[in-house]
C-alpha cells in the first residue's frame, strides 16, 4: 500500500514538472467525458421536463377513439404492400360511441373506472377587443374532463351541473386569455359575454370562471399568440354543430395509478361487441403512460448515439496519454536504470508509470466532470429546462477515465519494465 502512494506521489511530482504538458495530454480526456456528460445532461433534462408535462395532463388516462379500418392494400410486382389511403372515411352516427355504450361500459368495471371524460371541439379562432385579441379553442366538455384533467381555477369554479345539464353558453376562459383581454385581471372577466370568431361563424359566451394555463415547457410560440382552450359544456357544443348522435372519443381515467396499459385490453373487449361487424371503423386507444415510455426510449437512444460519437474524442486522449508516456519513459531512462540496479522489480516499474498515466487520466477525467456538468446545466437552462445531471454516467465516467490509463498506460509501462539496468544506465 505504501508503495502504491508512493508511486502516486511520484506521478503527482511529475505532471507538475511538466504542466503545460501534462494539460495539454489531459486536454482529450477533459473534451470527451465532458461532452459525453453534457449531453447525456440535456438529454435527461429535456426528457424529464417532457415527460412531467405529459404526466401532468393524465398519465392514468386512456383516450378511446375510433380509426378507419385498414383493410384495402394493394400489391406492386415488387411485393410492396401500400395501403389506399385516396377513400378516407369519417364516421356516421352509427359508428358513434353513444350515452349507452359509454354507461354500459362505466358499469361493466365500475372498481376500474374512477371517471369518463368526454370532450367535443367546436373549434379554433379569435375573440377581439378593440386591438386587443386572445387565440381560442372552443371545446365542450362533461363533469369527467375535470377529474381527467387536473385544472386549477384562479376565478370562479369549474362548470356546474346544472349548466352541463342544460347545455348553457357559458365558458371557462384561461388566465392568458385574461391577460390578453382584461389586463390580468380575473374580476373583470368573470360575468363578461365574448363573441369567438370561428370561420365565419360567431358564438357568444359568457364567462363563469378562469383556470391557470399550463404551458408547454418545449412550445416556441409566445404568450400573446398562445393558443388556449374554452371550456363550455358538450351539450352547447353538440348543439352548435348538431350532433347528438354521439361522440367520436372519449377518455377513461383509471382509479390505480400505473395500471392504465393494463386495462387497454379490457377495453377492446367489450366495444369489439359493438365494432366486431362494423366495415369501416375499429377501436383505436392511446395512453400518454406509453407516449413517455416511448420518447423516453427514443431520447436515450439518440443520446447514447451522440455521447458515442463524443466519446471517440476519448480514444484520442488516450493514444495522448499513451505518447506522452513513451516520452516521459525515455526522458527518465537513467532514472528506471538507477532504480533496476538498486533492485526495483520489472513489477514496480510497470506499476509505477501505471499509476503514472491512471493519475493522468484520472485528473483529466475530474475536470472532464465539472466541465460536463457546467456545460450540461447551462445547456439545459438555455432551452428552458431544469438541469438533471446524470449520477450514473459521472460514475461511469470516472471508472472509464481509470480503465484508459490502464488501457493505454500498460504498453510504455511494460516498455520501462522490460529495460536492460546496464543499457539504461549508458543512456545519454
Amino acid at each position: 500500500m505504501m508503495l502504491f502512494f508512493e508511486n502516486i506521489s511520484l506521478a503527482i511530482s511529475s505532471l507538475r514538472a511538466n504542466k503545460v504538458r501534462a494539460l495539454l495530454t489531459m486536454l482529450g480526456i477533459i473534451i470527451g467525458i465532458g461532452a459525453v456528460i453534457a449531453i447525456v445532461t440535456v438529454g435527461n433534462s429535456l426528457t424529464l421536463s417532457i415527460s412531467d408535462s405529459m404526466s401532468s395532463v393524465g398519465a392514468n388516462n386512456i383516450t378511446v377513439g375510433l380509426r378507419q379500418r385498414e383493410n384495402e392494400e394493394e400489391t406492386t410486382d415488387s411485393g410492396a404492400v401500400f395501403r389506399d389511403y385516396r377513400n378516407q372515411k369519417q364516421p356516421k352516427e352509427e359508428d358513434y360511441f353513444t350515452d349507452e355504450m359509454i354507461e354500459a361500459f362505466r358499469e361493466t368495471y365500475p372498481d376500474e373506472i374512477a371517471d369518463i371524460s368526454i370532450s367535443e371541439s367546436l373549434g379554433s379562432g379569435k375573440v377581439t377587443k378593440g386591438e386587443d385579441y386572445a387565440n381560442v379553442s372552443v371545446v365542450g366538455v362533461n363533469d369527467g374532463f375535470f377529474t381527467a384533467n387536473d385544472l386549477t381555477m384562479l376565478k370562479g369554479n369549474i362548470l356546474s351541473g346544472k349548466a352541463m345539464e342544460e347545455g348553457r353558453d357559458v365558458a371557462l376562459v384561461s388566465d392568458y386569455f385574461v391577460d390578453n383581454l382584461y389586463n390580468g385581471d380575473p374580476g373583470k372577466a368573470m360575468g363578461e359575454t365574448v363573441e369567438i370568431t370561428i370561420g365565419k361563424k360567431y358564438y357568444t359566451y359568457t364567462i363563469v370562471g378562469v383556470y391557470e394555463y399550463q404551458a408547454m415547457s418545449f412550445s416556441m410560440t409566445s404568450k400573446k399568440d398562445t393558443v388556449t382552450d374554452v371550456y363550455t359544456p358538450v351539450k352547447s357544443v353538440q348543439r352548435k354543430t348538431h350532433n347528438t348522435s354521439g361522440y367520436s372519443s372519449f377518455t377513461v381515467v383509471i382509479k390505480t395509478a400505473g395500471e392504465a396499459q393494463a386495462f387497454i385490453p379490457k377495453i377492446n373487449h367489450f366495444f369489439d361487441r359493438y365494432y366486431r361487424k362494423n366495415r369501416n371503423f375499429e377501436l383505436s386507444t392511446f395512453t400518454l403512460e406509453s407516449m413517455v415510455s416511448e420518447f423516453t426510449g427514443i431520447m436515450g437512444t439518440v443520446s447514447t448515439a451522440i455521447s458515442i460519437i463524443a466519446g471517440i474524442s476519448l480514444l484520442v486522449g488516450g493514444i495522448g496519454v499513451m505518447n506522452i508516456m513513451l516520452v516521459s519513459i525515455s526522458e527518465r531512462t537513467r532514472e528506471i536504470g538507477t532504480r533496476k540496479a538498486l533492485g526495483a522489480t520489472n513489477a514496480s516499474i510497470r506499476t509505477q508509470f501505471i499509476v503514472e498515466a491512471i493519475v493522468i487520466c484520472l485528473i483529466g477525467g475530474m475536470i472532464g466532470i465539472v466541465v460536463g456538468v457546467g456545460g450540461g446545466i447551462i445547456g439545459a437552462k438555455a432551452l428552458g429546462f431544469a438541469a438533471a445531471p446524470s449520477l450514473s454516467s459521472i460514475l461511469i465516467s470516472l471508472i472509464f477515465s481509470m480503465v484508459i490509463g490502464v488501457f493505454f498506460g500498460f504498453y510504455p509501462a511494460n516498455k520501462a519494465a522490460k529495460m536492460n539496468p546496464i543499457d539504461a544506465l549508458r543512456y545519454e
